[in-house]
This record gives C-alpha cells, structure tokens and sequence, in this order.
C-alpha cells in the first residue's frame, strides 16, 4: 500500500479524530504473555480482576429480585406477577425469579450480592442517555470518556488491561488517550476486497508522520495483536484443559450456547492462561420487554443464570479465578404496572448483582416502597456510583473520587475485601 493511500485511509476510517481511539483497540500476543506471567506466576495469579456484565434493554428487575410479599406488586401486574410459592426465596419479602436457580446456589453459598434499588438522580428513561449516563457515571453534565476509560487514562494502562468481547466498544471502557480493546466473539470480519496483509500495512509506521496518525496506525496493528491474543488463548486453553461436562458448557462453539456463555467463554481462556488483563466487558441485549414479557424474560434470565452461575463456579477453582469480581447491571428497571400488553414499560430503579469468591453475599442498601412511587416509579435509594465506586476501590485499587463523573463523593458499600 502506497504512502498516499495509506495516509488517505487513515484519516478518512476517523481513528485520528479522537485520541482514546487512536490509542486504544490494542493488546499483544499471547505467547509474549506468557513468558511476561513466566517470571512470577504468582503475580498475575494474585491480581484483581472485574468482569462487567452489561444487560441490554432494561430489566425489569421487580420480576427478577421478586416482592412476592408485596400485595401492591401483585395487584399491579396480575398477569406477570409470580407468586410466592414459585419464587426462590431469599428472605421474608424478596425472592429469585423461578428460572435463576444457579444463581439462588450462589447466594445460599454466600457468593453473590444484591445491592437493592440501585439508579441515579432525575432519571432519564431513554435508553441511549440513561445507558450514556451508566456507563460514563456522571448523570449531571455529559462527558465523552467513561469510567474506567478515566481509570485507563490514570493508570496509563497498556491495550490489553481492559478488554470488550462486544460487537463494538462500550463508552465505558473509551478514555481521552487510552481505551480498552474491542474483540468481537465471531473473530475478526474484514470487508470484502480487504485482507490482513493490507490491514498489517496500514499499521506500518513512516519518519516523520504527525502523532494522531502514528497513533491510528498503531492501532491497526494492535488490532491485529488482539486478534492473535484471543485465538492463542482459545488454542492454548483447548489444548491445556481436560475435556468435562464443565468445559462442554464454556464452549466457544455454535450450537445452543448463548452469546453471553460465549463471551465468559473467552473471559474464562484468557483468565486461565495468564493473560494480564483486568477488566471484561460482556454483554447480554433483549430486556427491553414492552409486550408479552414473562417468556421472553425468563428465556433471558435462564441464559444469564446458566452462563453466570457456571462461570462464578469456575473461577473459584483456581487462584486467578478467585480474584475475579463479577457486576451485573441494566441501564434502568421496569415500571411498577404491567402495560396493556402484558408487558412493562421504562422505569427506573434496578437491583445490581455483584459475584465471585471475594464477594461478601446478601442484601445492600433498601428496597424501594411500591408504595411510595415517583409518578409510578420505583425510588431510586442506592446511587450507582457508590456501586462503581465500591469496584474501583476494592478490585482496581483505585480512589473511585478521581473516575467518577461530576464531582461526585462516593461511598463505597462492604461488598468486597478492601485492597
């Protein structure tokens, strides 16, 4: 590829328009890795690590934490309320939806908080701003870096501390000079006419080149870096790993698997053979249940309980594994009263889960009243930045004060061990 050429498909793809991108999609190969673990193994068995799960739509989070004791609850969605002696109960008022029994394990076996009413101040029911507002945690004034971009950039991470096995990247993991790395699941897709011979050589460095533009080369090339990154890792863990029934549900292959199981998959290869990445993001769309809603959302819960549940017991087997944290959350919760069509609509409030062998298990914060509503609307009464606060604090090591968006003081909840 010509030097014209190059330089004109650089700056017309948009990588240079902005620094974070410039600077992120990146990683290195996994043989390199490994020598890096080789010279203390123990060092990157012993380091934290967070895996956020992303649930696309809105959850309706009361016919997933269920008020089963709640007669307002049952008086205002007859047709999709559950009753009491269906629901996994965790105490005398709240309990799992009926399809999420790994999950009820998990918390019998003190493994898995649930922090309760969980939302920020003057909600937005637009996906997009409240998901915006989630995942860059400053509800106040709109800011263009994330959270844990804003933790990239502090900590000057490499490409490979933070990793997305989403389509796209997340806002969240987008900082002004740094940004984690995207990998899609399915491997990467070039457009018809273009190969990786070309895409290796728009990533091929030229003297005196201005600095966004080396910047966005270099991200072709750490593209290509991941790419290698993940499939070594799927290689390295197929070849090292006995086969078992467990290992037939971490699958990466097609079939009946769903996209999350394939995502913690990956999360789960890399994790095992000693790739230094501390942060995953992965994703589960489809909660957006206006109509029709109590089959479509179990089917939903069914697949996050079977991919979650499997992957938290995983994790506690090895000493890597029980570093990881896992944090479940959805852009807002359901409305109180079904719809019209047997579904709910936007609402607010939301329980967040948060798993793993460090996790200190049971109930954080307070459930909202059903009968005390907000324009018929659950009262948010945990911030969500305390939430995301609490993570930086006691998995990154980071002070949550100096990531969280709009100046916001945040009080960290006991849900994990400090440091």
């Amino acid at each position: 590829m010509d030097a014209l050429t190059r330089r004109r498909f650089l700056l017309a793809s948009g990588v240079v328009a902005g620094g974070a991108l410039a600077a992120g999609v990146g990683g290195m190969g996994l043989a390199e890795l490994l020598r890096t673990a080789a010279a203390d193994p123990s060092a990157a068995a012993r380091t934290k690590k967070l895996v956020l799960v992303t649930l696309y739509g809105g959850n309706d989070g009361l016919n997933t934490v269920v008020p089963y004791a709640e007669s307002v609850y049952h008086a205002a969605r007859p047709e999709l309320a559950y009753d009491a002696g269906k629901v996994l109960h965790l105490n005398d008022a709240l309990g799992l939806n009926p399809v999420m029994r790994g999950m009820k394990r998990l918390w019998d076996e003190k493994r898995m908080a649930i922090v309760l009413g969980v939302g920020y101040p003057k909600p937005d029911r637009s996906h997009f701003k409240s998901m915006d507002i989630w995942q860059t945690a400053s509800p106040v004034e709109p800011v263009t870096t994330g959270w844990l971009g804003r933790w990239l950039d502090g900590t000057n991470a490499s490409p490979e501390a933070a990793v997305s096995f989403e389509p796209v990247l997340p806002p969240v993991l987008a900082g002004e000079t740094r940004a984690g790395s995207c990998v899609n699941v399915g491997g990467m897709e070039l457009p018809p006419g273009i190969t990786v011979d070309m895409v290796a050589a728009l990533g091929q460095s030229e003297p005196g080149e201005p600095e966004l533009q080396a910047r966005a080369a270099g991200a072709y090339r750490d593209l290509l870096r991941v790419e290698g990154l993940v499939r070594g890792a799927e290689q390295h863990q197929t070849s090292a790993s006995p086969a078992s029934e467990e290992a037939e549900v971490l699958t990466t292959g097609p079939g009946t698997r769903s996209v999350l199981e394939t995502q913690l998959a990956l999360v789960t290869r890399c994790i095992e053979a000693g790739v230094p990445t501390q942060v995953y993001s992965v994703s589960l769309d489809g909660f957006d249940t206006h109509a029709m809603e109590r089959a479509g959302h179990e089917s939903l819960l069914s697949r996050l309980d079977r991919a979650l549940s499997a992957f938290v017991t995983r994790m506690a087997r090895t000493e890597a594994g029980r570093q990881v944290t896992v944090v479940v959350y959805s852009e807002f919760g359901r409305r109180v009263r079904a719809n019209a069509s047997q579904g709910t609509d936007h609402g607010t409030a939301g329980p967040v889960f948060v798993l793993g062998p460090e996790v200190a298990g049971g109930f954080y914060g307070e459930q909202p009243s059903l009968a005390d509503l907000d324009d018929g609307d659950l009262k948010v009464t945990t911030d969500f930045r305390d939430v995301f606060g609490t993570v930086l604090t006691s998995v990154l090591g980071a002070d949550p004060d100096r990531y969280v968006g709009g100046g916001y003081r945040t009080k960290p909840l006991p849900l994990l061990a400090a440091g």
